[in-house]
């Protein structure tokens, strides 16, 4: 019998149609003869399985399900692939959690925390993992500028601190630009994270752990046409090159990997994430981490699955295997 395979997408940040690409990768590279494979598309209250041969079908929420045909229509595992919340925060983890439908990506409490740059930081700076000096600033909150850019410096970078794909984010070269760069990156949530500008390269190193094996990528180097690499860097053709493997010795490659790992299984990650770096004077500096990390053909993790041998087919696999082990694990 076929496995039931939700791809769900969409969601309720800027990265909606990033969601959307990425689901579409996703569904093209799964078996058919493995698998029953549904596009499910989430934006607010609207939850609607996409069928090219049925229309639009609505979710029943209460318990994960669509009507097809006249026969209800069951969900054995969720493939996340909506970055930003829901999908990426928590929220659509907990809900499957209480209806009991395992799923791809970490749990609701690692994605929580992992989504809020600003206290994943902190929490991994007691464990010894270095990253830039930062402030958090909420809305409604006064602002001292001259004490930012006496505590950070200049430039610094000013970003949405729950949300990914470089939306929002702005670096700041003189005290006057401040206040336009926090209204900016507070159009995309209630929260801004200010770091200090750290020279260096950006490195990206994508893994994934399983009960049974671990993947763990080769790097990628990122190099961006523009200032830095925002959102019209990462997606427009030309904008970019994303190097892999990076430029960078095999001594820091492995120390790139072996880091990786640790901050992986320190956090308790589950499925594919991303982790991004400064390498500055040969000392890796924390950026973030995407624990559900973007999965079209543009999409970083794709390339470096490439690198490393395997096909995006049996990577999802893969996953999809360790998710109902997982899930089958936990409920025996």
């Amino acid at each position: 019998m076929k496995t039931n395979v939700a791809i769900v997408a969409g969601g309720d940040s800027s990265e909606f149609v990033i969601s959307v690409g990425s689901a579409k990768q996703v569904a093209n590279q799964l078996g058919k003869d493995k698998y029953n494979v549904y596009t499910i598309l989430l934006k607010g209250e609207d939850w609607i399985l996409k069928s090219d041969k049925y229309g639009d079908i609505p979710v029943n929420k209460d318990n994960f399900s669509c009507t097809l045909q006249g026969k209800l229509l069951f969900f054995n595992v969720v493939f996340i692939a909506i970055h930003g919340t829901p999908g990426e925060d928590g929220k659509l983890q907990s809900y499957l959690d209480l209806i009991g439908i395992p799923y791809t990506s970490s749990g609701a409490s690692v994605s929580a925390l992992t989504f809020n740059k600003y206290a994943c930081k902190n929490y991994l700076k007691k464990i010894g993992i270095y990253s830039a000096k930062a402030m958090l600033i909420r809305r409604g909150d006064r602002i001292d500028e001259e004490k930012v850019i006496r505590t950070l410096g200049l430039p610094c970078f000013v970003k949405p601190n729950n949300c990914g794909s470089s939306v929002g984010i702005s670096k700041v070269s003189g005290q006057d630009e401040l206040k336009t760069a926090i209204k900016k990156a507070l159009g995309e949530g209630d929260e801004v994270i200010i770091e200090e500008f750290i020279k260096g390269i950006e490195i990206s190193c994508g893994l994934v752990k399983m009960h049974n094996r671990e993947l763990i990528f080769p790097v990628t180097e990122i190099i961006s046409q523009k200032e830095f690499f925002d959102y019209e860097a990462k997606y427009t053709y030309g904008m970019a090159d994303e190097i892999t493997p990076a430029r960078i010795s095999e001594h820091t490659t492995k120390s790139c990997q072996e880091l990786s790992s640790k901050i992986y299984s320190a956090l308790g990650c589950n499925g594919i994430v991303r982790i991004d770096y400064i390498l500055s004077e040969n000392k890796l500096c924390f950026l973030e981490i995407n624990t559900v990390p973007g999965m079209s053909p543009e999409s970083i993790i794709p390339k470096q699955a490439r690198a490393y041998g395997i096909d995006l087919a049996d990577l999802y696999d893969l996953v999809i295997e360790d998710a109902l082990f997982r899930n089958k694990k936990t409920h025996n």
